[in-house]
């Protein structure tokens, strides 16, 4: 098992979502954390990012299939 890449820069995150199968977005509201996580066919990367920023970060995003998980 193959584990998940966490990267801090977002234009890299933003170059391997563009080629992901998916994205899905995990909310902490307790912390004001989102994580985002992008599954490509070889891996899964995620990134960190606050709840303030994170409509406008997924709307930057080349994801196709987003999905929200509660």
């Amino acid at each position: 098992m193959v584990m998940p890449i966490e990267v801090s820069d977002r234009e890299e995150f933003k170059k391997i979502a563009q080629e992901a199968i998916e994205c899905r977005v995990v909310r902490d509201e307790k912390k004001g954390v989102a994580k985002v996580k992008a599954r490509t066919k070889k891996r899964l990367v995620t990134i960190k990012v606050t709840l303030g920023e994170l409509d406008s970060f997924l709307q930057e995003l080349g994801c196709e299939n987003i999905v929200e998980i509660t």
